[in-house]
């Protein structure tokens, strides 16, 4: 009997050792995978070593270019509703985004005169009801700009149409990650976030 208890406990033991093991091996990395945040300097040399590789290139090419300049003036037309979050009114163009988009659901609006991509994170039902000539009033704490798009991309995180809410985004766990730009993730995307 001592036998079968013996060779119960025995793989136990050692199934929880390797487990155990194995956690502290998993602890170790992610420690060693957390970076401190880069200093000034830093994210300048960064900057500059981009700026210097073909996609910084093309980027800065097209900064220069009249559509980004286009794209500019259109992000700086609403850079203090951005600043501020408060309302723009808006009035859906299209409930299509342009061709070959990757930016996930939205649709396009003008906001001032000026043609806008309104993007959302996800793809909320109370928005599959706008038409075309709707007027809505958002809020947003971000625009963004590519080489890929002619227009600016605001991030839609409050929708209202008719005094009644449609779209109220939830608040971001995590809000400092969009406080900069992240050069190697954001290649071609760059965000004005304030």
């Amino acid at each position: 009997m001592k036998k079968v208890i013996y060779a119960m406990i025995l793989p136990l033991v050692v199934v929880s050792g390797f487990v155990f093991a194995n956690h502290e091996i998993k602890n170790d990395t992610s420690k060693k995978l957390t970076s401190k945040p880069l200093s000034a300097a830093e994210k300048e040399a960064a900057l500059k070593k981009w700026e210097a590789s073909p996609d910084g290139i093309k980027y800065k090419k097209w900064e220069a270019s009249p559509e980004g300049e286009k794209v500019y003036a259109g992000a700086a037309k609403i850079r203090r509703y951005i600043r501020n979050y408060t309302n723009m009114e808006a009035v859906v163009t299209s409930l299509s985004l342009p061709p070959g988009s990757l930016l996930g659901f939205g649709v396009m609006a003008r906001i001032n005169g000026d043609d806008y991509i309104l993007r959302f994170d996800d793809e909320p039902q109370q928005l599959n009801s706008l038409k075309v000539n709707d007027k809505l009033i958002i809020k947003s704490h971000g625009v963004s700009y590519a080489p890929k798009y002619a227009y600016p991309i605001v991030s839609g995180e409050y929708v209202e149409r008719d005094g009644k809410i449609l779209y109220k985004h939830a608040p971001a766990k995590v809000v400092a990650k969009y406080k900069y730009v992240n050069l190697e993730i954001h290649a071609y995307m760059f965000a004005f976030h304030v």
